[in-house]
């Protein structure tokens, strides 16, 4: 069963995502994580060249953190861990697509 919002809960409640989401690096990470991608560390840092190698592990704690990541680590030498989306993750890509989509209407 569908929450029901008024106007009050329904803008708080967006802006608890929108605090999820919000840093510089999260949606970029996000992005080379849809479609089912499975994405290690060391992809990361080529993937976005831009990033520090803290700045990249305090952005995946956090999404992790949210349920948006999860973090796989394999027992082994040297260590391997991979990253993927949530299943709840995954189901941000829809939304995200859909922002795409409403901002391209307003092209100026």
């Amino acid at each position: 069963m569908s929450k029901l919002y008024n106007p009050e809960s329904a803008a708080t409640g967006v802006e608890h995502v929108l605090r999820l989401l919000e840093g510089r690096w999260k949606l970029i990470i996000l992005f080379h994580l849809f479609d089912g991608k499975i994405q290690r560390y060391s992809d990361f840092e080529k993937l976005i060249p831009g990033i520090s190698q803290k700045m990249l592990a305090q952005q995946l704690r956090q999404l992790e953190a949210d349920g948006i990541v999860s973090r796989t680590v394999y027992p082994q030498v040297p260590p391997k861990v991979e990253y993927r989306l949530t299943e709840w993750g995954q189901a941000l890509c829809p939304a995200l697509d859909a922002m795409l989509k409403w901002a391209e209407k307003r092209e100026v």
